[in-house]
């Protein structure tokens, strides 16, 4: 595989968002994408799988790098050194990239893997957590299955179309999915692509959410015409969910302390059609005690 500098330099600057200036890494790698518009499906993999990669094994790297918080440019080209090294990639002939000491690193691979905190990439808080809370054979099973890249699992946006149509448009942009048993409006990818480019998100026909949290908003039993609040709707993954289950009828209100992410979730709502949503900031208790009593249902 030949590393191409201006994909490993937006793997970079991608590593600064996150880690430094506190960017959300799907975020991130969004913005990053839209650097270049000719990069392809292959570049673009790369950026996104790369920038992931790295956030995921984020202390393992940073041990074998020997670099700590917080990182300058200099610290983020070794770990993705150590990427590329760990994933036997030749390292080119950069000034970024120069004396890079391939074999130390796999032999510091090899030291930290008999670890189990370094091995798994978790804080010591974490790995002692589950000590006291678990015997080591299931912790150990749990917190290797934590680290396994999760399937890209989809909901379909009721209010806009029906799971069958939406799968049979992923097919015609080349997004091959499946349902799931028991999960009435979810897909599962069958390869990871990048939805969020597709006609299909853009046109609002289905938001990313994972399998387990598309059973929440179901449990609250929902009607079109009630009153629905929703205490700490984030970017509002389940809000959306919520509104669809209501058929866009009804008041539905969501609320948080983080007026970044309130934002995003009145961005997503729009693109999803929901005409149904208020988003109220969460600023004191006087937010909460005006809704007391007023709902058919709280999230």
């Amino acid at each position: 595989m030949r590393l191409h500098r201006n994909l490993v330099f937006a793997v970079v600057d991608g590593l600064h968002l996150i880690f430094n200036e506190g960017v959300y890494a799907s975020k991130a790698v969004e913005q990053i994408l839209k650097r270049d518009k000719r990069w392809g499906s292959r570049d673009r993999g790369f950026i996104a799988e790369t920038l992931y990669d790295i956030v995921r094994w984020k202390r393992l790297y940073a041990e074998i790098a020997e670099v700590k918080e917080p990182f300058d440019r200099a610290n983020f080209f070794r770990l993705f050194a150590v990427w590329a090294v760990l994933r036997g990639i030749a390292l080119p002939n950069w000034k970024q990239l120069e004396d890079t000491p391939t074999r130390r690193i796999k032999g510091r691979f090899d030291e930290l893997s008999k670890i189990r905190k370094y091995r798994e990439s978790i804080p010591d808080w974490m790995d002692d957590l589950g000590m006291k809370s678990f015997k080591e054979a299931f912790w150990e099973k749990e917190i290797h299955a934590l680290n396994e890249p999760a399937p890209v699992v989809l909901r379909t946006n009721t209010l806009k179309t029906r799971l069958p149509f939406l799968r049979k448009h992923l097919l015609d942009e080349g997004i091959a999915s499946d349902p799931i048993q028991g999960y009435p409006h979810a897909l599962v990818l069958k390869e990871r692509s990048n939805v969020f480019a597709t006609q299909a998100f853009k046109d609002g026909l289905f938001e990313v959410q994972d399998a387990s949290s598309q059973l929440v908003a179901p449990m609250l039993e929902v009607e079109p015409g009630m009153r629905v609040i929703d205490a700490c709707a984030g970017a509002g993954g389940k809000s959306l969910h919520l509104a669809a289950l209501m058929e866009n009828k009804g008041q539905l209100i969501g609320l948080d302390i983080y007026p970044q992410k309130l934002h995003e979730l009145k961005r997503r709502a729009r693109r999803n059609g929901v005409h149904n949503l208020e988003t109220r900031l969460i600023e004191s208790t006087k937010t909460i005690k005006k809704l007391h009593e007023k709902a058919d249902r709280v999230l």
